[in-house]
């Protein structure tokens, strides 16, 4: 795959750093990603995973926008208001960068109907709100050797891990947060609240570790660590990160 000069142009930017260069675009162009979730994770993140390039998107969320969204979800306006988050997010994206292969499903996320969602990704980046809908992905990213990202936010704390649970010696999602989870009993943003700019911090973050996956050997940036996870602290503001094990007794991975 070449690059025309239309898209020479558009990304010049990134062809100018070492860490990315010319390969390292038209990888980008020929990957595959899974965006699960388009509210305050997904929506930002979305924007600079389709402003890096990257040539095929998935969009997977079943909500509707609502008024409450617009102070966190950059992707949306008051027009949308009612209409089906996945439609108006690939309208946004085909607006955006015609030339990016955009699909969608409006079909909420089961353990049934995850694994084809994700068979063919390069990656799947997960901004759900709920454990259920987190290790229902998680599980089937394991199953078909798709990597996985994780990312989270609420009140002022972000959290985003990178898990590969299908190589041998590296943890999934599950090992991190276990069984307990299964059922949709999360806290939600609507009880204990968000700072909208703290759901840009994770959600760039996120993009950005997302388009480290990708580019893989094409790129020169640094390797992505796989089982650590970063928490963001929008209060002190700070980030530390910690590691997870692979744990034996995984039913996922183990």
């Amino acid at each position: 795959m070449t690059l025309t000069e239309e898209r020479l142009d558009r990304f010049a930017r990134h062809i100018v750093l070492p860490e990315i260069g010319g390969a390292g675009q038209v990888a980008l162009a020929g990957k595959h990603l899974v965006l699960v979730g388009l509210g305050g994770i997904g929506s930002p993140a979305l924007q600079y995973l389709a402003a890096a390039g990257i040539g095929r998107l998935t969009l997977v969320d079943d909500d509707r926008v609502e008024a409450s969204n617009l102070q966190r979800q950059t992707l949306f306006n008051t027009r949308d208001i009612g209409h089906g988050k996945a439609v108006v997010a690939k309208r946004w994206v085909t607006g955006f960068d015609p030339t990016l292969d955009v699909a969608i499903s409006d079909r909420r996320i089961t353990g049934e109907n995850a694994h084809q969602l994700v068979v063919d990704a390069d990656l799947v980046l997960d901004g759900t709100d709920n454990f259920a809908t987190r290790l229902a992905v998680s599980d089937a990213c394991v199953a078909e050797r798709v990597p996985l990202l994780s990312a989270a936010v609420g009140r002022f704390q972000g959290q985003i891990g990178a898990f590969a649970g299908h190589l041998p010696n590296e943890a999934c999602y599950r090992c991190f947060v276990g069984d307990a989870f299964d059922a949709e009993d999360c806290d939600t943003c609507a009880e204990d609240g968000m700072l909208g700019a703290m759901a840009g911090w994770a959600a760039t973050f996120a993009a950005l570790q997302a388009v480290r996956v990708l580019l893989g050997s094409a790129g020169n940036m640094r390797e992505i660590e796989w089982g650590r996870v970063y928490l963001l602290d929008g209060l002190k503001p700070d980030m530390r990160n910690f590691a997870i094990s692979k744990d034996p007794a995984c039913r996922a991975c183990g």
